[in-house]
């Protein structure tokens, strides 16, 4: 999984990975796209239920649900619908997982994924629609009973506790449709800012098919990085306004070691995979990425707002 770190600004931080791999260090695999578990049938039927104590409806397999607010708007979701929902899970008084927490108190996007064993909430996400609130509980013995690895606070007999409120339900096609709007809006008003800004500055920047621009400071020596290979860098991140949000050359950021990773395999931002191969070992430059290939909408802290434009000082120390 992809944490935040200090090195949070540069980390690929889609929040699906984060939910699903969190989950899943839980013994709760609810997004593991995957056939751990035994996989259940994805036309979910409230038909064979009984009610249970506090009002919740049990579902053959196992999943107790109470719909605390609805009936909602608009179909329910099936697997590869994208949904947008606030999720928390506690076991009693201790909390295990808060999505507001998370995604600086906005709701969370990602696709619905098939129910990967009884009683996996999953499947009472597949019974909500837009505007519902409801609450679902996960037997641990459920979980136990997938021969999967359980947690030393999960003890036979409790319930995992979900409460969920779900904004919106919509086809991955959909999404990906007014994403990819959203993008191309964004990144011409990007690209304004950026002319302003080089003009402001006297600075010659070049920009490569993509829309991100780069200078070169050094020339360095040999081939340009390219997808596959591990490179070493140095850098510095800042905002238009010259604030540094991270670096691992600054002693004030906690991180002075050299950053590693493998090119093109989306383990970093895509202005990075994009802009480093313009820049040779040893060879030093600027790379300027407009927000869509950065963290567009989604704020990974607060010295990087929505729809940022980032700046990268790089120095490239080793190509393998």
């Amino acid at each position: 999984m992809l944490v935040y770190t200090h090195q949070l600004t540069i980390f690929n931080t889609d929040f699906n990975n984060q939910m699903r791999t969190i989950l899943f260090l839980f013994g709760i695999c609810a997004f593991c796209n995957s056939s751990y578990g035994q996989i259940i049938n994805t036309n979910i039927s409230t038909k064979k239920t009984v009610t249970t104590g506090g009002g919740f409806t049990q579902l053959k397999s196992g999943l107790e649900y109470k719909i605390i607010h609805g009936p909602g708007k608009g179909n329910s979701p099936k697997a590869t619908d994208i949904v947008v929902m606030n999720i928390n899970v506690h076991v009693g008084d201790s909390e295990l997982f808060n999505s507001k927490k998370l995604n600086n108190n906005e709701p969370v996007s990602f696709p619905i994924s098939k129910p990967t064993f009884h009683g996996d909430p999953v499947e009472g996400f597949m019974l909500m629609k837009a505007g519902d609130s409801a609450v679902f509980l996960v037997p641990v013995d459920s979980l136990k009973k997938t021969q999967s690895q359980l947690q030393p606070w999960m003890k036979p007999g409790q319930k995992i506790e979900y409460n969920v409120t779900m904004f919106s339900v919509k086809p991955a096609a959909v999404v990906k449709a007014e994403a990819e709007k959203k993008s191309k809006t964004q990144t011409i008003i990007d690209d304004e800012k950026l002319s302003e800004y080089f003009s402001k500055n006297n600075i010659k920047a070049i920009k490569t098919p993509s829309g991100l621009y780069y200078t070169i400071s050094k020339i360095g020596t040999g081939s340009d990085p390219k997808s596959g290979q591990t490179v070493t860098v140095n850098y510095t991140g800042k905002t238009m306004d010259g604030k540094v949000f991270d670096s691992n050359v600054d002693s004030n950021y906690h991180h002075v070691t050299p950053f590693t990773f493998v090119l093109g395999k989306h383990q970093v931002i895509t202005g990075w995979d994009k802009g480093i191969p313009m820049i040779k070992k040893g060879g030093k430059g600027t790379i300027y990425i407009p927000s869509p290939m950065a963290y567009g909408e989604q704020s990974p802290s607060a010295a990087i707002p929505a729809n940022s434009v980032l700046i990268f000082d790089i120095e490239v120390t080793e190509i393998k």
